[in-house]
């Protein structure tokens, strides 16, 4: 594989602080990416549309996930603090929405309906529990700059999986410009949430339908 501009070594690091970090990007993987994709598409194949729109309104919360991932490639701090702010609006964008509650739950029950409420549940506590845990790891090292960030060990530890990803899936591309594509992809998703919470919300209130 080709080699990275940034360090990827987690000699200094803790060893118990790796298998937090790489535990805590497998469970990403499995919860925002598998199990939502899965029921993604089972949700279509069954035509429930209460399912489908909660899926994709997830999917475009979500993607505040997948911002996070370039930023952190790019070694730019203000990654950990989107990636902290994800797990707050994931679980608000589940649970939000009264009408889907409630048209999820008169739903007949079915293998499709438990495994979608099993999920946001699951989802919800792996979203609350990193808020918590990683609070002193997160918003510290939100606040470096660059360069305090590549020499901060536990910092760092954190920017691993995202350079291990860059190599399989961009070897060929700068850090920075992967990190600069996911600054204007931040812009693009604050103007976007900017614009639903101060212009749209009030008119929805908790209606996903808009009505």
């Amino acid at each position: 594989m080709p080699s990275l501009i940034f360090p990827i070594s987690m000699q200094d690091a803790p060893s118990w602080l790796s298998s937090l970090v790489w535990t805590d990007y497998r469970l990403a993987v499995l919860f925002t990416v598998i199990i939502p994709l899965v029921l993604l598409i089972w949700a279509f194949v069954q035509r429930s549309e209460a399912i489908q729109r909660l899926m994709i309104i997830f999917w475009r919360v979500s993607s505040l996930l997948t911002i996070t991932v370039y930023l952190l490639i790019g070694a730019f701090p203000i990654g950990f603090a989107t990636g902290w702010l994800a797990r707050i609006l994931i679980p608000i964008s589940l649970w939000f929405w009264a009408d889907l509650n409630e048209e999820i739950r008169d739903q007949p029950s079915s293998p499709l309906r438990l495994s979608v409420t099993s999920w946001r549940w699951a989802v919800s506590a792996y979203c609350v529990l990193g808020v918590l845990v990683q609070i002193p790891i997160y918003l510290r090292c939100a606040l470096l700059s660059s360069q305090q960030l590549l020499s901060d060990a536990s910092c760092r530890a954190w920017l691993t999986p995202p350079w291990l990803l860059r190599e399989y899936l961009h070897a060929g591309a700068r850090p920075y410009f992967l990190g600069f594509l996911g600054l204007i992809g931040l812009g693009i998703y604050m103007l976007y949430l900017g614009y639903f919470v101060f212009f749209r919300l009030g008119k929805r209130k908790r209606s996903a339908m808009g009505n």
